[in-house]
């Protein structure tokens, strides 16, 4: 595997981790690095997460991470700046964190690979595209991640 190979993987664990977020939350890709052998790839969600639902957007993150083979590393039980640690059998490392007004932040660590050029991710955001780096604190409601009210338990 070289870079661009886990690059592309990286965002591939991005994609499918957002898709599994449902109702859907605004996204959009923020900052790429790449070092002497790996890659760091991010996503920076742009709907208000509200302090009441955040624990309910870090279980579905959480247990579709378990339900993809991923080991929780750790967890940040923070209530102002929570997170989850997550690893794969092949070493990527992922992390999702809350910051600044409930504004949540991806991150996937590749493991040390091929040296290779680097292309920009290839998937589209599903909002407005900001310039990496100049992505705004949330700004986009949502019926259920910006309420203000505790989610009804789920029954089952």
């Amino acid at each position: 595997m070289n870079m661009q190979d886990a690059a592309e993987r990286a965002d591939a664990m991005l994609d499918a981790t957002l898709r599994a977020i449902v109702p859907e939350v605004q996204w959009d890709h923020d900052t790429w690095t790449s070092g002497s052998c790996t890659v760091t790839r991010r996503r920076t969600v742009t709907t208000i997460i509200s302090e009441e639902r955040r624990g309910n957007f870090l279980g579905v993150i959480e247990r579709f991470w378990k339900k993809s083979g991923y080991e929780i590393t750790s967890v940040n039980p923070s209530k102002d700046m929570p997170g989850i640690f997550a690893r794969t059998s092949d070493h990527f490392q992922l992390t999702v964190e809350v910051g600044y007004k409930g504004q949540a932040f991806f991150d996937v660590v590749t493991p040390c690979v091929g040296k290779s050029d680097v292309a920009e991710p290839a998937s589209r955001p599903n909002g407005p595209a900001h310039p990496p780096g100049h992505i705004p604190t949330p700004n986009v409601r949502s019926d259920f991640w910006s309420a203000t009210t505790p989610a009804p338990s789920a029954s089952g």
